[in-house]
């Protein structure tokens, strides 16, 4: 393989840039191409056989171009759906993205988790197995937040989050039977860790919030031990779908993570 082959994260907008920062932790100088798929940003507005086509269809053609030594769908939503069909048609590890219930179930003291994702994610039942292996004993109380979606964006962009949109989050949670024990927050959306700050604000310092950045950068870094990997000589890529006027106000965080300027797809 190329040394210069590059690893390919893969979201609907920008909240895969939480997995970019965890994952430049573990393997600092590996060259990266982002792909944001901002024509069809929301995804978890959609059905589950929009997801997995566009998902599918997109992801064999960014092979395709990009030769990735690996791929990465850093985003809840369309793992859930359509990780096992990606992983069939494509011929280079694919690295999934799925909601943190077991290191929650592993943190929680009162026995009582909060999970916020988007209206696709939450209904999934790839989410009702994972509660079923790990979060049996516990009480997972489930919500959609899809106006964190665009929250996130906007922070992303430098625009003033709207408290009402945080609020909501944590008074629909809140009011749930048993949500008043609520003491750990799974973050089922790449998206939402970048409003940790303001989740913080909401819930308290007694609500731990868990997302799964972490351990994908693990699992990325451990299925390409051994390989060689070209030091990143240019900027990394960051490349979108749609126009590129979908990528206005990004340019200070992705220069900030070492990209050059918003690229076509």
């Amino acid at each position: 393989m190329d040394t210069s082959s590059p690893i390919l994260l893969f979201d609907s907008g920008v909240g895969g840039l939480t997995v970019y920062d965890a994952l430049r932790e573990v393997l600092p100088q590996a060259p990266v191409i982002y792909a944001a798929d901002l024509a069809g940003l929301p995804y978890g507005s959609k059905t589950e056989a929009q997801i997995a086509a566009r998902v599918a269809g997109l992801l064999g053609r960014m092979a395709e171009r990009f030769r990735p030594r690996l791929i990465c769908i850093a985003c809840n939503t369309a793992s859930t759906i359509a990780l096992g069909m990606v992983r069939e048609v494509l011929e280079v590890p694919v690295v999934g993205t799925v909601p943190a219930i077991k290191p929650a179930a592993a943190l929680t003291r009162t026995g009582t988790i909060g999970l916020v994702g988007t209206e696709a994610t939450i209904r999934q039942r790839y989410v009702d197995d994972l509660q079923s292996r790990f979060a049996a004993d516990k009480r997972l109380l489930r919500i959609a937040a899809p106006a964190l979606v665009g929250a996130a964006e906007a922070k992303l962009r430098g625009e003033a989050v709207d408290p009402a949109v945080i609020a909501d989050v944590h008074d629909r949670l809140a009011a749930m039977p048993g949500g008043a024990a609520i003491d750990t927050l799974v973050l089922a959306c790449t998206h939402f860790p970048l409003l940790s700050e303001e989740l913080a604000e909401a819930f308290g310092p007694q609500v731990a919030q868990v997302d799964g950045a972490q351990g994908i950068a693990r699992r990325i870094a451990h299925l390409l031990e051994g390989q060689s990997l070209a030091i990143a000589g240019a900027p990394n890529r960051f490349v979108v779908t749609g126009p590129l006027s979908g990528a206005a106000g990004l340019e200070a965080a992705l220069a900030a993570r070492g990209f050059g300027p918003a690229e076509a797809f």
